[in-house]
């Protein structure tokens, strides 16, 4: 079960990861951004295409344990998605989003994955 949740949210990572590569303004469409520019697509794509890629690689490389790091590895990005969950607290706090979507909906993906992450470790 454990190797389960961590290829799930290996998934997600490496998914959001490729599309932000490839299609920086399909992943940020539905925050209502645009990347109308070579400098804001560039941004999307270092910021969720690299980040997203690099995680999700992190994540099966856990999965086999290499080098013993597979606790500071679910241990570092559990608490990357905690953080992500907390700015859209901090968000939500200063101001009032229209939707369940997208921005509870990813609130409750980012929370349910770190818990997930932290009870194998615990």
């Amino acid at each position: 079960m454990h190797a389960v949740v961590i290829v799930v949210v290996a998934v997600f990572f490496l998914g959001m990861g490729v599309l932000g590569l490839f299609a920086p303004a399909a992943l940020i469409r539905p925050f209502r951004i645009t990347a109308d520019s070579a400098e804001a697509r560039s941004e999307v794509r270092a910021v969720y295409g690299g980040f997203g890629v690099a995680v999700g690689g992190l994540l099966l490389a856990a999965l086999a344990d290499v080098g013993g790091t597979r606790t500071g590895v679910l241990v570092t990005v559990a608490a990357s998605l905690l953080g992500m969950a907390f700015g859209r607290l901090v968000g939500r706090a200063i101001e009032r989003p229209e939707a369940f979507y997208p921005i509870w909906c990813y609130f409750w993906v980012e929370v349910a994955a770190a818990g997930a992450l932290l009870a194998i470790v615990m």
